[in-house]
């Protein structure tokens, strides 16, 4: 138990030197590496582009579409330019679930990475109202207190479900590979890890995209 504990802890890597000694925790290096992932697979995969597409040429163009497809459908044709940073929440969060496969502790355990990714998904939404919609109706929207209310709880729910999904997934495979550390780990990972991390990648940027589409739809 006192290991397990120690795990659920956001642990400090290591300490930048500088300004009396900056901490930088566990989940900050983990996403260096995810960040510098990202960058080699787009190295990969973008490099000799071809007009008739093949081999990882066709992985790209079937993810993009795919994800090209569900953030129209939800946003609309007005909503699309919002796609390149709606499609690298995804991607960063999906990777940051699954990266527990590879033995790294998942970024998205740590509930500072999930408010950070809350505060960018509403920070989006209401930067995408005042764009679409213009500043002064995005202040008066606020004589309505729901809107008031939203702006509150809306944050707080991404954070929470994406950090309590992850967390709770994290802790359900310590304990059974502390319980039956043979054949069951892997079985349980195939879905604590990898489906349910990239369905918790999935809803979080549905309703991050839900919201955007509330934001800058015109009410007549």
């Amino acid at each position: 138990m006192d290991e397990l504990m120690e795990q659920l802890d956001s642990r400090t890597a290591f300490t930048i030197p500088i300004l009396g000694g900056i901490p930088v925790a566990d989940s900050c290096v983990v996403t260096w590496v995810i960040m510098g992932l990202i960058v080699l697979l787009c190295l990969i995969f973008v490099r000799k582009l071809k007009k008739v597409p093949t081999g990882s040429q066709c992985i790209l163009e079937v993810f993009m579409n795919w994800m090209e497809k569900f953030f129209t459908d939800t946003l609309g044709a007005k909503g699309k330019k919002y796609i390149p940073i709606l499609g690298t929440l995804l991607i960063y969060i999906g990777m940051s679930n699954i990266i527990g496969v590879f033995g790294f502790v998942p970024p998205t355990k740590d509930v500072n990475v999930t408010a950070a990714l809350a505060g960018i998904a509403i920070i989006l939404v209401q930067v995408a109202f005042i764009k679409e919609r213009g500043f002064g109706k995005w202040l008066r929207s606020f004589t309505n207190p729901i809107n008031i209310l939203d702006l509150i709880t809306r944050p707080l729910s991404l954070c929470m479900r994406l950090f309590g999904n992850v967390l709770g997934a994290f802790v359900i495979m310590e304990l059974i590979k502390h319980c039956i550390p043979v054949g069951v780990p892997v079985i349980a990972s195939a879905y604590f890890d990898l489906f349910d991390g990239l369905l918790q990648a999935y809803v979080f940027v549905f309703l991050t995209s839900l919201y955007l589409q509330e934001a800058i739809e015109e009410h007549e």
